[in-house]
């Protein structure tokens, strides 16, 4: 240990001439960018952001250990010597933020990729011979339980036991499709030892695919970019550092522009991971894909599928996009570790098929009207743009014109937008009073009031949320909900997203307001949300009024499973005058309850969900018996869930006049809304949404009597 000091110094001397040279060849790049970016970034983040943390010791140490994760997320490369010598660093990180040389984030990738060359040489020594699939043992495959490996021998021990999990996934998947089509005509029966030679064959490809991309597209900008977004994704999950380059990617994902899927995606550890699906996308039109999906393959139509495992995010964009109406397959691993493959056709992002749409349910000589906003959009750019509000107030218009008795409004996966809009859509439902505060980090709070004392719609309001349900809609869901204005159905809570950001650039020569500077941009928290009843959305979210169980109650995809999200907390409650009496939730509960103890789907699904979670969490078996009865006893579950998640008696949804006819000259759009239409028809938790309704409807026509 006493030859540590000289070790590093050597180290980071070869790492600065290695940086030096580098900017010899890109003249683009100034000498001393990295500090000056970093430099930048840490000023902003102290003078600016909502609740910044102390740039000190303790926060140097929560980045060291957090950018080793990101560069190693599954501790197989690195070992406890590595970290130990990179250890020094680990009190120097916020120095180099206030301005010292960079230096850490240098050390750590040189080591880096000194590790990944031997352990290129060890993957392709293990696959050279053949696994067996007999010996009962298992692997762990939860990130977070896993040490350093102390030595070679254990990381050599760990490797062997990985490589042969992903020979077996795929030894299992020949095994499979050999026993589904051997007798059908020109399908060539390979032997077993044929089909583990395949899996190894693969798994050896999509090793050294991710090995020469660590060798050639992980440069040392990349690197630099992961190391700061780990420095502000720490202060809070939702700042963001965007390079130049992936700022334009990402303007251009939002602008919708090209011809592909419409799912924005991101690298994680080794996968492309979905981490938003565009409303009105063909991604969002299949109703399979979701955020937190991992792309494992992409291919053009019916042609071999290329696996993605160590793809960067433009790489596999490149894979994705194509020409317009042409077919892409992916093959996606969803949150609950099921393998489902989703065929695609490519098209522009239609955006009129993204805005409110409202439907009518005829149900036991009731009817209730049904809106689907799937997010809260606003075109600021032209005074006669698209505005959430102003649509949803037109479909309540259309349906009051149908003389409904109640309405529903369906708020889940509905990840926010406009924040005037919806203090505009509250109105909608309520008499003048405050909707939401917003407070800055000088602890000055703002309420924002719907100012109308009009009521367009005052009848019986159920509201629909899920755990992706976030940002605008908790708080349109928390504001129904204060106000007893209606009843908030759903999940156990929505996502917790309670804070705003905004774009700042790093280059004051161009504004630091200016979205596209040439250092980079800051998507910045500044504000943060809370209902007018003192508590916050932020960490806790919106909490249901009736809890309807679903498949992604035990994933950890709410703000709540991030540790380094903003915490909960409340402040001084505004005067508002409720609308209506407690006593009524009371009452629709026990009916509720009373219809639970009679419907076993419900709870059926959460035991089914309960029992994934734990498998998640277990050890997976590398013998292929054990191995084939889990994923069969898998697939039997998910299964299980996909049909209860669906009515036997479809409801009786009908469309408002003129909306079927005014895509009448658009056959495929035409499509597309019927077959969202009978997705709805199917929907238990409509279903029961639309029972809690009519208890609304008939107590409220009980107490005018």
């Amino acid at each position: 240990m006493k030859r540590l000091p000289v070790v590093l110094g050597l180290l980071v001397l070869a790492l600065f001439l290695t940086l030096s040279s580098l900017g010899s060849v890109k003249k683009n790049t100034p000498p001393g960018k990295y500090e000056d970016v970093l430099h930048r970034i840490a000023r902003i983040l102290e003078e600016e952001h909502y609740q910044p943390q102390t740039i000190d010791d303790a926060f140097s140490s929560k980045i060291f250990d957090k950018y080793l994760g990101e560069l190693d997320g599954d501790k197989t490369y690195f070992l406890q010597a590595d970290i130990e010598q990179l250890s020094p660093f680990a009190t120097q990180i916020d120095n180099e933020l206030l301005g010292d040389p960079v230096r850490f984030f240098l050390a750590a990738g040189k080591r880096f990729q000194e590790r990944m060359e031997e352990v290129a040489k060890l993957t392709r020594e293990l696959l050279e011979k053949p696994f067996e699939f007999e010996t009962n043992e298992s692997i762990l495959l939860d990130d977070d339980k896993q040490p350093w490996s102390p030595n070679e021998q254990v990381r050599r021990e760990r490797w062997r036991k990985q490589l042969k999990y992903q020979v077996l996934e795929r030894y299992y998947e020949g095994l499979e499709q050999r026993e589904k089509n051997r007798n059908l005509p020109d399908f060539v029966v390979k032997s077993d030892s044929e089909l583990e030679k395949d899996a190894r064959d693969r798994v050896r490809r999509l090793m050294d695919r991710i090995f020469d991309r660590y060798r050639n597209k992980f440069s040392v900008d990349d690197q630099f970019n992961l190391f700061v977004n780990t420095i502000t994704n720490t202060m809070d999950p939702h700042t963001e550092f965007f390079p130049p380059v992936d700022k334009r990617y990402f303007d251009e994902e939002m602008s919708g522009r090209f011809y592909g899927i419409g799912a924005s995606l991101q690298y994680d550890e080794g996968n492309i991971k979905i981490t938003s699906v565009v409303t009105g996308s063909p991604a969002y039109k299949s109703r399979q894909i979701q955020a937190g999906d991992i792309i494992l393959k992409v291919a053009q139509g019916q042609e071999e599928p290329v696996d993605l495992t160590g793809y960067l995010v433009p790489d596999a964009v490149k894979l994705i996009r194509g020409k317009q109406g042409t077919e892409v397959r992916l093959t996606l691993r969803k949150p609950d570790g099921s393998v489902k493959i989703v065929s695609l056709i490519r098209d522009e992002i239609v955006q009129d098929e993204s805005f409110a749409r409202s439907a009518l349910v005829n149900r036991n000589g009731q009817k209730i009207g049904y809106i689907f906003l799937p997010e809260f959009y606003a075109d600021f750019e032209r005074p006669d743009g698209a505005r959430c509000f102003v649509d949803v107030a037109k479909e309540i218009k259309k349906l009051k014109e149908q003389k409904i008795d109640g309405l529903v409004m369906d708020l889940r996966n509905n990840g926010g937008g406009s924040l005037y809009d919806v203090v505009q859509m509250v109105g909608l439902f309520i008499e003048d009073g405050p909707v939401v505060q917003v407070m800055d980090r000088a602890g000055r709070p703002t309420i924002l009031r719907d100012k109308d004392k009009g009521v367009l719609y005052d009848g019986p309001l159920t509201v629909m949320v899920n755990e992706f349900s976030a940002s605008a809609s908790e708080i349109f869901a928390a504001a129904i909900q204060d106000y007893r204005r209606g009843v908030v159905i759903g999940s156990t809570s929505t996502y917790g997203k309670g804070t705003v950001q905004r774009n700042v650039g790093l280059d004051p020569n161009s504004g630091f307001f200016m979205s596209n500077s040439e250092l980079g941009t800051l998507k910045l928290t500044l504000q943060k949300f809370y209902r007018i009843n003192g508590g916050s959305t932020q960490l806790k979210g919106v909490s249901s009024d009736i809890i309807l169980p679903d498949n992604l109650e035990n994933l950890k995809i709410r703000e709540k499973d991030n540790e380094d999200a903003l915490g909960w907390d409340e402040i001084s409650r505004v005067a508002f005058q409720p609308w209506g009496p407690a006593s009524d939730l009371e009452m629709l509960r026990r009916a509720h309850t009373a219809r639970m103890a009679l419907n076993t789907r419900f709870q059926t699904i959460r035991d089914n969900a309960n029992w994934i979670s734990k498998v998640r969490e277990e050890e997976y078996p590398l013998d292929l018996l054990r191995y084939q009865a889990l994923q069969r006893k898998i697939q039997q579950t998910v299964k299980q869930n996909d049909q209860l998640s669906k009515l036997n008696q479809a409801l009786q949804l009908s469309a408002l006049p003129g909306d079927l006819e005014k895509w009448e000259n658009d056959k495929a759009k035409q499509d597309r809304y019927k077959s969202w239409m009978k997705s709805l028809e199917q929907d238990i938790y409509l279903e029961e949404t639309l029972q809690v309704t009519e208890d609304m409807i008939r107590y409220r026509n009980t107490a005018s009597k």
